[in-house]
């Protein structure tokens, strides 16, 4: 089966190849990007119904699975206080901030550093209506003010496990990296004293991979969080005990951690959503 789809890969590669040297085809393949990004998919949660710009599988498939992939991700949001500040690290394209900024009015500000990402975290704010609810950050959070490379193992709309800073991924290994680019990173402290965005009331993290040092970098917003949902591989012992010593200095317990039957099958067994609360 993998030789088979090896050789069909080849040959697509080779018709694109040829087909990309004439004008006929250029126009072609423009024309086949621009409908793709007007592919949506509409889903519903509860009695929230949601629309996410769907140009490929990945994309399809995220929309596909709102309610299932992370259902503990939608209850934390469910219980939040309406119009709550909320920080979303980690947005990707952006359907946990569109269900937090309509299901609770929540005022979101959604970090995504991927260059791929931002196209459809944007066209999601705007086909959902959220565009005075949400703003957009595109600057990757670290432990310090800086510059240095997001290191990226995927280009797809949608994709996920890239690290600014670090050649680590979600689990502590190798990241198998297919693409990088130079950019600024800060931390959550400099993100609320530089950049002026509101304290949180609530974050929502998902980082794959330096979750801990971005906690060790926003000490002084951590004081006055009142909860955050955390991605933990418990595999990767630096960034567990690195996360849970900095919230338990903030003054934080953890309260649950919970993981999805979809996680099972897809290879991060050992990761959880943690839910912590100010003691």
């Amino acid at each position: 089966m993998r030789a088979l789809k090896d050789a069909v890969k080849s040959a697509i590669d080779a018709s694109v190849s040829l087909l990309g040297m004439t004008g006929a085809g250029r126009y072609v393949f423009g024309r086949m990007t621009a409908n793709a990004m007007g592919l949506t998919r509409t889903v519903a949660h509860g009695t929230v119904s949601l629309t996410f710009a769907a140009p490929n599988a990945l994309a399809r498939a995220r929309a596909d699975t709102l309610s299932t992939k992370e259902p503990e991700t939608l209850d934390w949001i469910d219980a939040i206080p309406e119009g709550s500040t909320v920080w979303d690290i980690g947005a990707n394209v952006g359907l946990y901030t569109c269900y937090a900024a309509k299901a609770r009015g929540c005022r979101v500000y959604a970090f995504e550093p991927s260059v791929f990402n931002l196209e459809l975290l944007a066209r999601n704010v705007f086909l959902n209506g959220l565009t005075d609810r949400v703003v957009i950050v595109p600057l990757p959070l670290a432990e310090t003010l800086g510059v240095s490379k997001l290191n990226m193992s995927s280009t797809d709309w949608g994709g996920a496990m890239s690290t600014f800073g670090e050649a680590y991924g979600h689990d502590g290994k190798s990241l198998e990296k297919v693409f990088e680019f130079p950019t600024v990173g800060l931390s959550m402290s400099e993100a609320a004293n530089l950049l002026k965005i509101p304290q949180p009331d609530y974050i929502k993290m998902d980082v794959d991979g330096i979750e801990h040092l971005i906690l060790k970098g926003g000490a002084s917003v951590l004081t006055a969080v009142k909860g955050v949902l955390i991605e933990i591989n418990d595999e990767f012992a630096a960034q567990a005990s690195g996360a849970g010593e900095s919230l338990r200095s903030a003054g934080f317990t953890l309260k649950e951690k919970k993981q999805a039957d979809i996680r099972l099958t897809g290879g991060a067994a050992g990761t959880f959503n943690q839910i912590w609360v100010r003691r």
